[in-house]
């Protein structure tokens, strides 16, 4: 079982020895990683992906549970320790949601059983039903990003979660990092979505394609960002009522923030 990551710091954009030279993310934390547009955010996930060895432009090392990981590790895709989503992701398969689930069961040696489990954890994320019916080319973002968040949580063995922008991908984005950490994945997202970046128990700043700083989130920060959810939460519900050609009455927007 994988209980921890680390990241040894390597070099920024510049060649200069990052400020943060150890990172740990622990079995259920969720990790962010911040900073404006080039500031190196998907190249550091991209080394944790890669399972990093002073073998990328950063340099940086990747340990898991404080060693080093075998090449069989980072090459054998059935041991593939990190599953990533991203923003942009869809599906081209032609085959329904049911087939899809059924298929990646099977490959994982997870019962059958557990496909329900999927596609109804998944509806709890979207405002959009997704049923097994459906076939994966006519899903919607929001339904491709809450059917893979709910397929990873309960059918894949990955223990490591990469998240890439998914502030635009019409879901649940508090429900979804919960879903994910509650299962016990180590979870990093990268965001400038501040609903994200403040659920997370620590961030990690990126300048100029290096850790600048840790920042652990404050109590007031969590408080503040289930505040956001609910406003985020109604935009996802109007989003849906316009869709589908309904009259937005009663909507109360006061007691929405403290």
């Amino acid at each position: 079982m994988i209980k921890k990551v680390t990241i040894l710091g390597g070099y920024d954009k510049f060649g200069k020895k990052e400020p943060v030279r150890r990172v740990d993310i622990n079995r259920g934390e969720i990790f962010g990683v911040v900073g404006p547009t080039g500031s190196g955010k998907s190249s550091l996930i991209a080394d944790i992906e890669q399972l990093a060895q002073r073998d990328t432009f950063s340099r940086r090392k990747i340990l898991v549970n404080d060693k080093e990981p075998t090449y069989e590790d980072r090459t054998n895709p059935r041991k593939k320790m990190v599953a990533q989503l991203s923003q942009n992701m869809n599906f081209l398969a032609d085959m329904t949601v049911g087939e899809f689930l059924t298929l990646h069961a099977k490959c994982r040696g997870a019962h059958k059983s557990c496909v329900n489990k999927v596609i109804e954890l998944a509806n709890t994320l979207t405002g959009e039903p997704i049923k097994k019916s459906h076939d994966l080319t006519i899903l919607s973002g929001g339904q491709s990003r809450a059917l893979m968040v709910a397929d990873v949580a309960i059918i894949s063995d990955s223990p490591i979660v990469l998240i890439d922008e998914i502030e635009n991908a019409g879901i649940r984005k508090h429900e979804a990092l919960e879903v994910l950490s509650g299962h016990g994945k180590i979870v990093m997202v990268v965001t400038h979505d501040p609903i994200l970046a403040l659920m997370t128990d620590k961030r990690i700043v990126m300048k100029n394609g290096g850790m600048q700083k840790i920042v652990t989130t404050t109590p007031h920060e969590k408080e503040l960002s289930k505040e956001l959810s609910k406003i985020d939460d109604l935009l996802l519900n109007l989003r849906d009522k316009v869709r589908h050609g309904e009259i937005i009455e009663n909507i109360q927007l006061k007691g929405l923030t403290s």
